[in-house]
């Protein structure tokens, strides 16, 4: 430590020893000595006893020297007597002014200063005010002073539940008794202020990072915690009772000791939850218990209250160290080889509650003795190492989500690149399945178009040779042209796009009539074409121009299989949205279910497999009489033109 520091430091010490000492000069100067301290019940209203003095030593707590008194009534009334005189060295010392300092007295009360009123609380009837813990002083004037012996009379009124008595009090120098007033004002109600303030700041913030993320149950057990702590206090710094159903200081006592079960609770249920403890029958019994204690002191009939109020506090105690002990064991037993960090800080901090509550408890066991407790110290301290200790979790918890964030990323993109892959592998197989497509389109269309021109040639050319009638050079250019309009054909309606929809039905089957009806009647066969003049609804042109390649198939089929005299085909609509084709003969017929099954029928699969891409159904049915082709299509379920 440096010169400069210590000349700090010892001026520090003298600037601190200054004042003390003058306050010892002045008390030795001029001192105020208690002869004596008496107490009797009041005997009639608002008046001093006259018998019934018995000596007593503050702080008092009459009801529990005489616990019959008071028994059946709303209030007990307690007057204390306090004779004293001043001692003084010198004259000078008589003009300094007199201090009167008072710890507190239940519930409230009234001052004289021999014959004359010092002060009186603002209500001596229900509701009363609450002045139990309530640190005063007053300067006495000098007038009310006599020489000789002095008395201070008080009149404490309360329930009898509620301890009536009188606090600590203090004659003498009025510096001196308002040095200690400062204190005592600190000790008993700043700093509890301070501490609800903290706790309720700090409470505000958890529940609400409860509120966003239900699953951090520690926290919103932290928040419930922290504002039953502020309940408690509050009943604490209470001044007067609080409105309808706690507006008695009866009704004040039981709100407190039900606001401390549910601290306890909480305290409880919070350190589960932050220690990743799983007890659900030991919480089962803190719910049972601690709702049983909160339901007791708030409903239990007057003459039963001071007892249960006993029970609830040792209960609540013993709940409260229990588990203050439990996680120390929990916390510093080493789990798969090492401890958590977080638990033994929370662990720390608990094992401080636990000393502190223990040696409160026996202050508060003694009365009178709030001053000398140490919750006004560790609870501002405790809230923020609290505070700390949860906003590290949450940060934990952010540096979590950040890193699973960062991870969720990188696998979203490699899963789109493998995606992206796959795409790639599905359009190159699409292309492939189209190209195969179309092949296969193009051998259906080559099979039903220019393989039956070419069936429809070599069957002229055959009867030709058979009658020993060589074709002509125009016949011979009539069938090539032939199949060189159906290449066109092939080649130019591949597809349906760009192709219209003749106006007519006649004019749509004009061709094919044309050109089929030319080999009937060189083969001796008749032709009947029934078709209506006009649609009802006309198909599209991917319709037409399936139903034409099922129409060649079928006739070609008719030409080198059938045998037949007579064909006859037919259009029709036989009800709205339907279209039909039948083609129809009377040649020799064959075995359906065994062409089909010897797997050697193609025209019969691709006409199937034409009118189910246009939306139509195909039926054949054969015997020896004949054959019946026939197409059905659904208009309005028939695929349309992109």
């Amino acid at each position: 430590m440096t010169a400069a520091a210590w000349r700090w430091l010892l001026g520090a010490m003298l600037l601190a020893w200054l004042p003390a000492a003058a306050s010892a000069a002045g008390a030795e100067a001029c001192s105020a000595r208690v002869l004596a301290v008496t107490a009797a019940p009041e005997t009639r209203a608002g008046e001093r006893p006259e018998t019934g003095w018995e000596p007593v030593t503050l702080p008092d707590t009459w009801t529990q020297r005489r616990p019959d008194y008071g028994a059946g009534r709303a209030l007990a009334t307690v007057w204390y007597r306090i004779d004293w005189e001043r001692a003084c060295a010198d004259h000078a010392g008589r003009a300094e002014p007199v201090g009167l300092g008072l710890d507190g007295l239940t519930m409230a009360g009234a001052f004289y200063v021999n014959d004359e009123l010092l002060w009186r609380d603002a209500s001596l009837v229900e509701p009363l005010s609450l002045g139990w813990n309530q640190p005063r002083w007053w300067p006495l004037p000098a007038s009310t002073l006599r020489e000789g012996v002095n008395t201070v009379w008080v009149r404490t009124v309360s329930p009898p539940e509620l301890a009536a008595g009188l606090g600590a009090l203090r004659l003498g120098p009025a510096g001196a008794v308002e040095a200690t007033q400062a204190r005592l004002q600190w000790r008993q109600r700043t700093a509890y202020v301070l501490a609800a303030g903290l706790s309720g700041a700090v409470g505000g913030v958890f529940l609400v990072v409860w509120l966003l993320r239900r699953r951090e149950q520690a926290f919103g057990w932290y928040a419930l915690m922290s504002l039953a702590w502020v309940l408690y206090l509050a009943t604490l710094l209470a001044t007067r009772p609080w409105a309808w159903p706690f507006d008695t200081s009866l009704a004040m006592s039981r709100l407190n000791l039900a606001a401390l079960a549910l601290y306890v609770l909480s305290f409880c249920l919070f350190t589960f939850r932050f220690g990743a403890q799983a007890l659900p029958r030991v919480e089962r019994a803190l719910y049972a218990l601690m709702a049983a204690s909160a339901a007791a002191v708030l409903l239990v009939p007057r003459s039963a209250l001071t007892a249960v109020s006993m029970a609830v506090l040792l209960l609540c105690a013993l709940v409260f160290f229990a588990n203050c002990v439990q996680f120390q064991w929990h916390a510093w037993r080493p789990r798969h080889g090492r401890r958590d960090g977080q638990h033994l800080l929370l662990a720390t901090c608990w094992l401080a509650f636990l000393l502190v509550g223990l040696h409160d408890l026996a202050v508060v066991l003694q009365a009178w003795s709030a001053h000398e407790t140490w919750t006004f110290v560790t609870s501002p301290v405790a809230t923020i190492f609290m505070a700390l200790l949860l906003g590290g979790r949450l940060a934990g918890a952010t540096a979590r989500i950040e890193r699973f964030n960062q991870e969720l990323e990188e696998r979203v993109a490699q899963a789109r690149s493998e995606l992206a892959e796959a795409l790639q592998r599905e359009h190159a197989q699409a292309l492939a399945h189209a190209k195969l497509q179309e092949r296969v389109q193009l051998a259906h269309d080559l099979h039903d178009g220019l393989g039956g021109s070419l069936v429809r040639g070599m069957t002229l050319v055959e009867q030709a040779r058979l009658a020993q009638q060589p074709l002509s050079s125009e016949r011979m250019l009539s069938i090539l042209k032939l199949l060189r309009d159906d290449l066109r054909q092939v080649i130019d309606h591949g597809s349906s796009t760009g192709a219209s929809v003749p106006e007519t039905p006649l004019r749509w089957v004009a061709p094919l009539r044309y050109r089929f009806t030319r080999i009937f009647d060189a083969l001796g066969m008749a032709s009947e074409w029934d078709f209506a003049g006009h649609w009802r609804e006309p198909p599209s042109a991917l319709q037409c121009l399936g139903l034409m390649r099922i129409m060649e198939e079928a006739l070609s089929n008719v030409i080198k299989h059938s045998q037949a005299r007579q064909v006859r085909v037919a259009c029709t609509q036989p009800q709205p949205g339907t279209l039909a084709v039948r083609i129809e003969d009377d040649g020799v017929g064959f075995d359906v279910a065994a062409a089909r099954g010897a797997g050697l029928s193609v025209g019969m699969r691709s006409m199937a497999a034409r009118a189910e891409r246009i939306g139509g159904t195909l039926t054949v049915d054969s015997d020896a009489g004949g054959t019946v082709v026939a197409v059905t299509l659904a208009l309005e379920a028939a695929p349309r033109p992109a």
